[in-house]
């Protein structure tokens, strides 16, 4: 089976270019789209770096921050004809040796959609998922990260990422319609993929420890907005999935009133967020510097 990476890069650093090199190793080619805004202060190394200038590598410096999932599917639109899967890495994610073949043996299953393996916090030496959900095999999943999941090619044919959503839950939605679509998406607890989610601190109090990741204002409030998206477009009927979502945004709330310093900024964000999402708006205060998005005119 022929692999093609994706990375999606913003305002990189020469992370990049080693995971890149890593990925090579595994994959037949690279395509990257680098969503830094023309004109961003500092180095350029998807320009600058040689492991991105070989003929094995696309880089796509478009200029503009469109978003995760705009980012995505422009990658997809530029595969090779011959390519049968894609690998989705962020640009900080160097790829172990054993990721690639074990995940295309996943793939050997023809109702398997989506194969991933379990992401790993390297700086804390834990896992993201619970031990309540890790197996010694291989297990069935409602969603996975987007970071290291390979994907078949005829389910990128039939399945887009959703680009209103821009950033956060967009691996989500697309898993959500990958499922509704008919195919199985599975995690594969023997692979372990090194991956660093946000500006993760552990904190205590009243006796119990949380990792909590500091995220800029602008990026709550698309946390928010996208529970909301989530919930419209899929979980109405599902009590469950909308349950789930749900404690995951009140625990989001109470940690950013505990342990974030700028809450006076942060938990209004993600109040707002939440609003919009219901009211099918944007709030153009939250996008980052250059960035743009279909429902906001500039």
């Amino acid at each position: 089976m022929r692999v093609a990476a994706v990375f999606t890069a913003y305002h990189p650093d020469e992370r990049l270019a080693a995971a890149v090199e890593a990925a090579l190793r595994s994959c037949a080619s690279v395509i990257v789209v680098d969503n830094t805004p023309a004109g961003a202060d500092g180095s350029d190394p998807v320009s600058s770096a040689p492991a991105l200038a070989g003929p094995q590598v696309t880089v796509i410096a478009h200029g503009r921050n469109v978003g995760l999932g705009a980012a995505l599917n422009i990658a997809v639109r530029e595969l090779p004809a011959d390519i049968e899967a894609v690998l989705f890495l962020d640009q900080d994610s160097e790829l172990p040796p054993e990721i690639v073949p074990g995940l295309v043996a996943d793939l050997d299953d023809a109702a398997v959609g989506i194969a991933a393996p379990s992401p790993w916090d390297p700086k804390h030496q834990r896992y993201y998922c619970s031990d309540a959900r890790r197996t010694d095999g291989v297990s069935d999943e409602e969603a996975v990260i987007t970071s290291g999941m390979l994907v078949r090619r005829e389910v990128l044919a039939k399945v887009t990422f959703n680009e209103d959503m821009f950033l956060d839950w967009v691996d989500v939605a697309f898993c959500l319609d990958v499922r509704r679509a008919g195919w199985r998406i599975v995690i594969d607890w023997r692979l372990r993929l090194p991956h660093e989610i946000g500006a993760c601190e552990v904190h205590t109090k009243f006796g119990r420890t949380v990792h909590y990741s500091h995220y800029p204002a602008w990026r709550l409030y698309w946390i928010g907005r996208n529970v909301s998206i989530l919930h419209r477009g899929h979980f109405a009927s599902r009590p469950r999935a909308l349950a789930s979502s749900l404690v995951f945004l009140g625990e989001r709330l109470t940690n950013t009133l505990l342990f974030e310093p700028r809450r006076r900024t942060h938990v209004p964000a993600l109040l707002r967020g939440f609003r919009d999402g219901f009211r099918e708006r944007v709030d153009p205060r939250y996008l980052p510097a250059g960035a743009e998005h279909p429902a906001v005119r500039r």
